[in-house]
C-alpha cells in the first residue's frame, strides 16, 4: 500500500479520499478548513497542518484544489509541497488548471527529483462518489503506469494523453464540451415545458437516443427537481473556460460557442449563482 497525501478535500476529492483509505492505503490530508476533513479523518485520514508536512515521507501526492493560483502557492508557496516531497515522490494535480502552469510544475519536480503528473478528472460528484471517474493524463508514460493501480481505485477511463500539460489540455476539450452542451440542455428543457411537454417522459425517450449525453442523463433530472446544488461549480466552470478561451486566443483559433456559454454564465455569477452547480444555467431561462 501506497503512503499517499491529498491536499484539498472538496465536493471531489472527499470522495476520492474514502476511495483510497477504503482500498487500505494510508492517507494524510490537508484543507484551508479542517471542519471540511473531519468526516475522513473519522475514517482513518490523518491530518496534517500544512501541504509541505502532509507531503512528507509520501510516496504520491495528490492535489485538488480550486484555481491555477491555489495549484501554484500549494506547489511552490511557503510551507508548500516542494518543500516537504522526499526524493523520487509523485505529485498528481487534478486540479483544472493551465496547461503552462503544469509544464512549469513539471519542469521545477525534475529539478527537485521529484515526478510531476498533471491529471484532470471529469465525472462530476457522482463519478468521485461510485469511484468511475475519467483521468486525462500528462507527464511521463512510465511514472503513469507506476501509479494506474492507485488510480483506479477512483478511477474507470484512464487515459495517458502526452507529455505535461496534456492532461490539461485535454480537459479543456472536454470543458468546452460541457460548457456549449449544457446550453442545449437547458434550452431543450425550456422548449418542453414551455410546450406543455412532462419533461421527465421525454427525457426517456432523447436520452438514449442521438441526443444522449453525460448531463443530459444526470443534470437534467436535478434541473427538473430543482436541484441547483453542485456536483461542479459555475464559478469553477466560468474559470476552465477562461483558461480554454486564453489558450484557443494564443493558438489564434475562434471558439464562439464557448464564449456564448461564458456570457451567459458570466451573468449568473452576476446573480449570485456562483456557488451553485453548472445546471443552474437553467436559471438564465427564468424570464
Amino acid at each position: 500500500m501506497a503512503a499517499i497525501a491529498f491536499i484539498g478535500t472538496g465536493v471531489m476529492g472527499a470522495s476520492i479520499v474514502k476511495h483510497l483509505l477504503k482500498a487500505g492505503h494510508e492517507v494524510t490530508v490537508y484543507s484551508r478548513t479542517k471542519s471540511k476533513a473531519q468526516p475522513l479523518l473519522e475514517l482513518g485520514a490523518t491530518w496534517s497542518e500544512t501541504p509541505a508536512q502532509a507531503s512528507e515521507n509520501k510516496d504520491i501526492i495528490f492535489t485538488m484544489v480550486g484555481y491555477p493560483k491555489d495549484v501554484e502557492e500549494v506547489f511552490c508557496g511557503q510551507n508548500g509541497i516542494f518543500e516537504g516531497a522526499k526524493q523520487g515522490a509523485i505529485v498528481v494535480d487534478m486540479t483544472t488548471s493551465e496547461p503552462t502552469l503544469a509544464k512549469k510544475l513539471y519542469m521545477i519536480a525534475l529539478e527537485k527529483g521529484l515526478h510531476s503528473i498533471d491529471a484532470p478528472v471529469s465525472g462530476g460528484d457522482i463519478g468521485a462518489q461510485n469511484g468511475t471517474l475519467s483521468i486525462m493524463i500528462g507527464g511521463d508514460a512510465a511514472v503513469v503506469e507506476s501509479i494506474r493501480p492507485v488510480l483506479e481505485t477512483f478511477g474507470t477511463n484512464i487515459v495517458y494523453q502526452g507529455g505535461a500539460g496534456a492532461g490539461q489540455h485535454t480537459k479543456m476539450c472536454n470543458q468546452i464540451a460541457i460548457a456549449s452542451g449544457m446550453i442545449g440542455v437547458c434550452e431543450s428543457i425550456a422548449y418542453g415545458l414551455k410546450a406543455g411537454l412532462t419533461m421527465e417522459q421525454v427525457l426517456k425517450s432523447i436520452s438514449s437516443g442521438a441526443a444522449g449525453s453525460w448531463s443530459l442523463s444526470n443534470l437534467a433530472p436535478r434541473i427538473l427537481q430543482q436541484d441547483l446544488e453542485p456536483g461542479f461549480y459555475i464559478k469553477h466552470i466560468i474559470k476552465d473556460m477562461k483558461i480554454a478561451l486564453d489558450e484557443a486566443e494564443q493558438m489564434n483559433i475562434q471558439l464562439p460557442g464557448l464564449q456564448l456559454a461564458k456570457d451567459m454564465y458570466d451573468q449568473l455569477l452576476i446573480q449570485g449563482y456562483g456557488e451553485k452547480g453548472t445546471q443552474a444555467l437553467i436559471k438564465y431561462y427564468d424570464k
